[in-house]
């Protein structure tokens, strides 16, 4: 097998490496193809384990962005949420693959870029500490304690009962159906009584810079929203987990993402920066 073919072999799950690190697609594709142009530059007989090798470079380049990312996002306009990967093909591994779920990508985002990557690295890919290392800068240790924090705050941040895949899918079509209908009791119902909307318009498109918390708030906004607008929310696989695109009277879609836990939905997170939305 030539490198090109084993490089393309590996591409899907450098592709989750680099998206799990920075949250963004196309800087993920920016990474890997950065690597393979690292890989022809070196000569693939010159290295023993090509997929190590490759692994560690995605890693060590998507940090590297992550850390100069962060500066960006201190001044973006509004919360900033990970860009959605959305597909309707079953057979995009990058895509469906739920140990890269929206909803941890969210609670990535607070942490340290150090943290983040010895996570993903450790927890997401199995890589083992001394490796990460190498990554990072650190010793195995502190990579080791870098993991078991960024583990705590994963856990902390998670619904205490998840969802299955059909409670989700039926709590999420609720909601799309309340939506359509202008259903407030039909949303109360839906959402969670802590419920949390989170929306990232980025400055592009209308959207809340502050998250909005509680049920009664959310329903009443959501049913206010569904009174202006003539289109119903559209279903679409989002990070593997059922989501759903809004059509909207302004010109701008919203991609939602949303959290269940005890059939009811506790987050809905909303993108509606068209610079996130251009591969739907």
């Amino acid at each position: 097998m030539t490198a090109a073919e084993r490089f393309t072999q590996a591409r899907p799950r450098l592709l989750r490496l680099a998206y799990s690190e920075l949250g963004d697609v196309g800087e993920a594709e920016d990474v890997v193809q950065e690597a393979w142009l690292r890989l022809e530059r070196t000569g693939a007989e010159a290295i023993e384990n090509l997929d190590g090798w490759l692994t560690t470079v995605v890693a060590r380049l998507a940090l590297d962005r992550l850390q100069s990312a962060r500066a960006r996002r201190e001044t973006y306009v509004g919360p900033w949420l990970p860009e959605p990967l959305i597909s309707e093909d079953p057979a995009d591994r990058v895509t469906l693959d739920e140990s890269v779920s929206y909803a941890l990508l969210t609670v990535l985002e607070q942490l340290s870029p150090a943290e983040r990557t010895a996570f993903v690295l450790h927890d997401v890919f199995d890589v083992p500490f001394g490796d990460i290392a190498d990554v990072v800068g650190r010793t195995p240790e502190a990579v080791r304690q870098l993991a078991s924090r960024a583990r705590r705050h994963v856990k902390r941040e998670s619904p205490r009962f998840a969802a299955s895949r059909d409670e989700h899918d039926r709590a999420v079509r609720a909601f799309a159906q309340a939506v359509a209908e202008g259903n407030l009791d039909g949303l109360v119902a839906a959402l969670d009584p802590d419920v949390v909307w989170t929306s990232d318009g980025g400055g592009r498109a209308i959207a809340s810079r502050k998250p909005l918390r509680g049920r009664a708030r959310v329903a009443r906004a959501w049913a206010a929203l569904s009174r202006r607008s003539a289109h119903e929310p559209i279903e679409i696989k989002f990070n593997g987990r059922l989501g759903l695109v809004l059509p909207s009277s302004d010109g701008h879609r919203a991609a939602l993402s949303f959290v269940v836990s005890g059939g009811r939905i506790t987050r809905i997170d909303a993108v509606r920066n068209p610079a996130k939305l251009r591969r739907i």
